[in-house]
């Protein structure tokens, strides 16, 4: 078989592949609304369809939620399992999008176009990328790779809930030596990346109550205890004049970058006064003996999301607040103990609680940090083929998110992933007016074709 062959097909019939990906885009998968359950369901069936059309064994597979679709290329035990998702995110606000969020568009810009709809980037323009590389292998070659599972679910964006049961239902089915997730992106929208490390999650709030009501605060100012007061002094020794975050035992756990992947990220040349200028902002503001790559990959954060109390509304109320909370995230590295980190972050806030006050807590969730080995021979085999079809070395990245569905995989089916991805930062991920570029659709779908290729070639 020639790779130039193919990837020459490839090319002619961009149009064509361009075509089904809009077909998928103008279904409104939102995971997160109910009202939109039959659309879910909807994208489910149309990528069985696509599957089974390529000779995929595909099926639709019921969860307690949304569906999953699952696709067999041969009756083997799989080698690689590519996951997707196929719901996207609500479009609210509406009135901020210049098309209909469901009627993708094609803008101009200065290569070959942005396709602009939601979904198209996060996840279903990446998740395309594979399909239409089996396509075209299978037009090429006359049968699909073999040793290949796809595993997509429709819950993602709404935290998974029928993904662990199903998980653990199909363990059997799904276990192979290796996942693949295309949910990630291009570094600095421009150098082709492996994420090897994804931060953990914690996710918090607490309420601090002191009155049993609002107060007036010329009668009792300067007597009773102001719950927004304790509140601001809780956040402000949550790190010290170093940024550094100041629970107990907070950092065990995390380890400290190797020489040579510093080396690496430092030959990445990350300008982080460009990267935080394009926010409006210049300095970074985490631990100060690190540097602007590590704070954003390899090292914790703990952040407040969110704080509520008082009065709020317009004009002026002169109140003593009876429930003043916060909401409190934190992304881990390496070996942290989620649950630690949550027992120690009450203990902390107790501590600093006075008399009179009250307390309640309410946990949103928590999930390991990820770390990838690099053993597996297909991490070789991809950066090679990034590497080729972007013309620039193909980079081992850290990424400041978190993907639970690597740990999953991990902790449920024993087995690594490697995550790649072909989005670009400005791909308003989440936003309004999200997009994905042609170029990077199209450049995705040769890169997994070359993956193909050289993993043909090798067995």
């Amino acid at each position: 078989m020639e790779l130039n062959k193919l990837l020459s097909t490839i090319d002619t019939e961009l149009d064509q592949s361009i075509n089904r990906l809009m077909e998928l885009l103008r279904i409104p998968s939102i995971s997160t609304n109910p009202q939109y359950s039959p659309d879910c369901l909807k994208a489910a069936e149309w990528l069985v369809k696509e599957l089974n059309t390529i000779g995929f064994s595909a099926s639709v597979r019921k969860t307690q939620g949304h569906p999953m679709v699952v696709a067999h290329s041969s009756s083997e035990k799989p080698q690689l399992l590519f996951y997707g998702h196929y719901d996207v995110q609500p479009v609210d606000p509406v009135e901020a999008w210049n098309h209909h969020p469901f009627e993708p568009t094609i803008l101009p810009n200065d290569s070959k176009g942005v396709i602009q709809a939601r979904g198209s980037s996060d996840d279903k323009g990446q998740l395309m990328t594979f399909i239409e590389a089996c396509r075209y292998w299978k037009k090429q070659t006359g049968q699909l790779p073999q040793g290949i599972s796809i595993l997509i679910e429709g819950e993602e964006e709404s935290a998974s809930p029928s993904l662990i049961p199903f998980l653990k239902s199909n363990k059997d089915e799904l276990k192979a030596e290796l996942a693949l997730i295309c949910d990630t992106g291009l570094f600095a929208s421009k150098v082709p990346a492996i994420i090897t490390q994804l931060r953990g999650l914690v996710a918090m709030e607490f309420e601090i109550t002191a009155p049993n009501k609002d107060l007036h605060s010329g009668l009792y100012g300067g007597l009773a205890v102001n719950p927004l007061n304790i509140l601001g002094k809780i956040i402000a020794n949550l790190h010290d004049q170093n940024g550094t975050i100041t629970i107990p035992d907070f950092y065990e756990g995390v380890s400290e970058l190797t020489p040579e992947r510093k080396v690496e990220w430092d030959n990445l040349q990350f300008d982080s006064s460009d990267f935080l200028g394009e926010v409006g902002l210049l300095h970074p503001a985490g631990e100060k003996t690190k540097s602007p790559l590590e704070q954003l990959w390899s090292r914790p954060t703990l952040d407040v999301n969110g704080i509520k109390g008082g009065y709020s509304g317009d004009g002026f109320k002169t109140v003593i607040p009876s429930k003043a909370s916060a909401k409190i995230s934190c992304r881990l590295v390496g070996n942290q103990d989620p649950e630690k980190i949550i027992k120690n972050i009450k203990e902390f806030v107790i501590s600093h609680l006075p008399k009179d006050c009250q307390i309640q807590f309410i946990d949103h969730g928590a999930a390991k940090a990820c770390e990838m080995p690099l053993t597996h021979p297909m991490f070789a085999t991809v950066k090679k083929s990034l590497s080729e079809e972007f013309s620039t070395n193909c980079v081992f990245a850290g990424c400041g998110a978190s993907i639970p569905i690597a740990g999953f995989f991990q902790d449920i089916l024993g087995m690594n992933s490697l995550l790649t991805g072909f989005s670009k930062e400005n791909d308003n991920i989440h936003s309004p007016n999200e997009k994905y570029d042609i170029d990077s659709f199209h450049k995705g779908i040769r890169s997994w074709a070359r993956v193909l290729y050289y993993v043909h070639q090798s067995n």
